[in-house]
Parts: C-alpha cells; sequence; structure tokens
C-alpha cells in the first residue's frame, strides 16, 4: 500500500520558461527532507500550461532525480484517453513508478465513462504501472464515484490507490467500504490529511501534498507519526503546519467601481507566492495565473510569520537549504511588491 507524503512539485518559471535548473534543486530539497515520493506535471505544477514536450522533460527530470532515492509519480491525466495513453508510455520509458490520472476535465464523461474509457484502458496497456486516479470535481466538473473505482480496482491490480480531493467525508467512507482494506487512499487536501488518516472508516495512508513544497519534513513526520499510531504527536505538527495549510486556496473581498468581488487565489498561486517570498525558486505562476492582490498577500505572509514566530523549525531547513534568511524576507517590502497587483 502507498503510504507517506508525495509532494505535488512546483515547476518553476523564469522569463515565462520552464527554470530547469531551479527544478533539479527543488527535487533535491524535497528528497532531503526524507519525503516518501514526488509527483512530477500534476495540476499544482500547473500542467495545463505546459506543453506535451515541457510535460515530458520535467517527468524525465524529476523521475531520474528520484531513481532509487524516493517513488516518482507522473502526472499524465489529461481529458484526452488518447494523450493521457502517450503520457503514460512516455512515464514508463523514463522509469516513473506510477502514474496519477486527473478525472477528465471540461467535457465531463460519466463515471461509468471514466471507468471504461478511460482509466480501465491505461491500466490495461500497461499492467506493471501503478495508475493512481485522481477525483477532485471542484476543478474538473466531473467525478470517478467509488462504485466504479472499485470495480476498475478489483479488474486491474495497479489501480490500487486515489488521490481523494472531493471534500466529502462520506464519499471517502464510502470508498474504504466499496475498495476494501488494501486499497490506498491519499488525501488530496493538506487540511483533511490528518482527519483522513485518523478515521477508523477511511484510513488513508498519506498525502499528496502542496505545503510539502515548503516544508516537506514536517509533513512527512506528520504522516509517518500517523501511520505508527502516534496521533497525538501528530497533532501538535498538525496545528503547527495549519496556517500553511489554509492558504492553498485564499479568498478575499475585493473593492472595484462597480461594487466588491470574491477573489480566490486558487492553488499553486498563493502556495507559490510564499514560497518566493521565501527565497525558494520558483519563480512566478505561467499565465493566466498571475498575481495576488494586497489582501490575499497579506493573508499569505500572516501565514508564513505566524509558522516562523511559533514554530521556526518548519521553515528552517528550507532557510539552509536555500541559504535564505526568511525572518527578513517575511518583513521585506520590497519583496512583497514585485509579488502583488498594485489594484484591482
Amino acid at each position: 500500500m502507498l503510504k507517506g507524503c508525495f509532494t505535488a512539485l512546483m515547476t518553476p518559471f523564469k522569463d515565462s520558461e520552464v527554470d530547469w535548473g531551479s527544478l533539479e534543486k527543488l527535487v533535491e530539497f524535497q528528497i532531503e527532507g526524507g519525503v516518501s515520493g514526488i509527483l512530477a506535471a500534476g495540476t499544482t505544477a500547473e500542467s495545463p500550461t505546459l506543453s506535451w514536450e515541457e510535460h515530458k522533460k520535467v517527468i524525465k527530470v524529476v523521475t531520474e532525480k528520484c531513481r532509487g532515492r524516493c517513488l516518482a509519480i507522473a502526472g499524465t491525466g489529461s481529458n484526452s484517453t488518447k494523450e493521457t495513453m502517450e503520457g503514460t508510455e512516455y512515464a514508463a520509458a523514463v522509469g516513473a513508478d506510477a502514474v496519477l490520472l486527473v478525472d477528465p476535465y471540461y467535457n465531463g464523461p460519466s463515471s461509468l465513462e471514466i471507468r471504461r474509457e478511460y482509466v480501465a484502458p491505461v491500466a490495461s496497456k500497461f499492467p506493471k504501472m501503478t495508475i493512481i486516479p485522481y477525483v477532485i470535481p471542484g476543478r474538473t466538473g466531473t467525478q470517478l464515484f467509488p462504485e466504479d473505482l472499485a470495480i476498475v480496482s478489483k479488474e486491474f491490480q495497479n489501480v490500487c490507490a486515489v488521490k481523494e480531493a472531493t471534500g466529502s467525508l462520506e464519499n471517502m467512507i464510502r470508498t474504504r467500504q466499496c475498495c476494501g482494506d488494501e486499497f490506498a487512499i491519499l488525501s488530496g487536501d493538506d487540511d483533511m490529511t490528518f482527519k483522513m488518516m485518523t478515521s477508523r472508516d477511511i484510513r488513508a495512508s498519506g498525502v499528496i501534498s502542496v505545503t510539502s513544497n515548503i516544508a516537506p519534513n514536517a509533513v512527512e513526520k506528520m504522516v509517518a507519526l500517523i501511520n505508527e499510531g502516534k496521533e497525538a504527536e501528530a497533532e501538535k505538527l498538525l496545528l503547527a503546519m495549519s496556517p500553511l495549510f489554509g492558504i492553498v486556496t485564499v479568498k478575499t473581498q475585493e473593492e472595484t467601481p462597480y461594487g466588491a468581488v470574491l477573489c480566490r487565489a486558487r492553488n499553486p498561486l498563493a502556495t507559490k507566492t510564499l514560497m518566493a517570498v521565501l527565497g525558494m525558486p520558483v519563480g512566478p505562476c505561467r499565465r493566466p495565473l498571475g498575481k495576488m492582490t494586497r489582501k490575499g498577500i497579506q493573508t499569505v505572509v500572516e501565514a508564513g510569520r505566524s509558522v516562523f514566530k511559533s514554530h521556526p523549525e518548519i521553515l528552517e531547513p528550507a532557510a539552509n537549504f536555500f541559504d535564505v534568511d526568511i525572518e527578513a524576507r517575511l518583513f521585506d517590502d520590497s519583496i512583497l511588491k514585485q509579488l502583488v497587483y498594485e489594484d484591482y
């Protein structure tokens, strides 16, 4: 069973191009932090904005760096089964350990179609590759239901895990009921990981994490403690990291000449912005993702300051690895100005 912390790695950009040198540094930071594995070219990596040539090269670079050190998971999901097949074939060729298949977005196939026309064909063609469906209806507008997931996992032994990001405890419980005890449920939401792992009815075994981009050691340790039955110790880490979990998506009310509007900075924008503030070499997001509002970046910076003040040890590995003064950067207005829209 897959277990542990698997980092949904950010893709670093510079001048609108993938920064390959920084990508290697980010992978090394994760491996030094002790993560169980790294997800390359997932949606947190801004895969929808990567060309397929970039997408494949990201997978190759990460897989080669991970080999023999931690698991390499390749994000090969798409809203085209043909494209997913081609991506998975490439991932297998370069030695990835598993692939993550996000539910096909926008064209919105039914759960039955996702099972029969998407997951099953990939699992059948690549029987030696671990297949991890990724269920996130809030982003995709469709969903592979637990019942269909159970059918395909019984038919193909390599479909042995799911990244669960429905936000629904009922759906997670149903997944455990349908898929059985040996099936791995991985949290797709950092702030729900503790609850999912400690619930007797869900029994998640780990997380595909966004926050571990910043704090790999802390997230991996929290997950390991839960798997060891040390829930009280794990809960302390949960509370220490909770400000970071809270910025995966940042919502603010912004004023326009026509009234107030909701501005939602969705993953990876807020976490990537904090990484840039801290001095980690990630660069900006790729358009159409842009910058944060003043209110949004204030929320992000306050989260960083709170963790640094109360539990500096969580951010210390990043400070040491990237040789940065995190405290100074968190209070440097000149850094913040580069990362914010001046007006709405």
